[in-house]
């Protein structure tokens, strides 16, 4: 039995599910990033092709569970990417990639009677490739169940979500990340590991990145900046320095949703005036967030676009 920390409720609805007489054929897995919806997905779909007296493989191995993401850049993309060319990254999960699965649906499952198929997520759907899975939504092949990772499900097509059963995941308490640390970063000194669940606003996998990547000094400035504001620019250069001189994407990426995350924390106490501004301020982090995997674009000029955008949100001066 698979148990994650933090997903009680979800793992009590899926596996009374499974004992119940006519189980859902589509799952919403609704909840922020970083918060084990995929890792509960492959977990979940485990459970439910497994065989009693046929042994299993691991589930990315598994015949009778599929997993559609977005394609992962080429070596040729990487390159052009590092040399500042245009490239042909999907960014998304492709109406190809969908009709890829639906064409292996018309075969029966390998090793039991059921099959899974995680979406990974959602939200990174094609349009032309949501109204291809609506068909299986619509009409699902005997014995397949479908799981929808979504991190944003608001932004998912009614009649996407309508033919799903929702399960929310939601933010651990300080106490559960501080369980999720102690058990897979014990050597992370104890101030560390608070900086990371500070940081992470109830999300585990944010709080483990913050202790892989080394994102306590970027923190550190971040909040400082949010603090005192930048006038003279000396901030944003100490920024640049806890950064990194030549960051790659998943840096900078680290980096803006840690400034997104201290924008949330301020907007939750901050007068209304100012609130409004750190409201702002976020939602132009994220479009800066959404704009990194995939531009071409300048590190350095973003650091301090990432730097400036707090200190325009800085708190008024009393």
């Amino acid at each position: 039995m698979t148990v994650l920390i933090g997903h009680d409720d979800a793992w009590a609805s899926w596996r009374s599910a499974m004992q119940g007489q006519r189980m859902h054929h589509a799952w919403l897995l609704a909840g922020g990033r970083g918060l084990g919806k995929a890792g509960f997905a492959l977990a979940a779909a485990a459970e439910l092709v497994a065989e009693d007296g046929v042994p299993q493989p691991e589930a990315l191995a598994h015949p009778d569970i599929m997993l559609l993401e977005r394609p992962p850049a080429t070596s040729d993309d990487e390159k052009k990417r590092e040399e500042g060319k245009p490239f042909n990254r999907k960014r998304n999960i492709s109406v190809d990639q969908i009709r890829a699965m639906q064409r292996r649906l018309t075969t029966r499952p390998t090793l039991g009677a059921r099959r899974a198929i995680i979406i990974d997520s959602a939200d990174d759907l094609e349009k032309s490739a949501v109204n291809a899975l609506l068909k299986s939504l619509e009409e699902p092949p005997a014995g397949c169940f479908f799981l929808l990772v979504a991190h944003r499900p608001g932004g998912l097509l009614p009649t996407v979500r309508s033919r799903c059963r929702q399960l929310r995941f939601h933010a651990l308490s300080d106490e559960r990340l501080a369980q999720v640390l102690a058990e897979q970063e014990p050597d992370a000194p104890a101030e560390l590991r608070q900086a990371a669940i500070d940081a992470a606003q109830g999300s585990p996998g944010a709080a483990l990145a913050f202790i892989e990547d080394e994102l306590a000094p970027i923190a550190r400035e971040l909040r400082a900046i949010m603090r005192q504001g930048d006038p003279d620019f000396t901030r944003r250069g100490a920024l640049a320095a806890a950064i990194g001189a030549r960051p790659d994407r998943e840096r900078l990426l680290a980096s803006v949703r840690l400034a997104r995350e201290i924008c949330a924390e301020q907007a939750r106490h901050a007068p209304r005036a100012h609130q409004m501004r750190l409201i702002d301020t976020h939602d132009r982090l994220v479009r800066l967030g959404a704009e990194i995997p995939y531009a071409n674009f300048d590190p350095g000029l973003t650091v301090v676009e990432i730097g400036g955008l707090l200190a325009g949100a800085a708190a008024p001066k009393g």
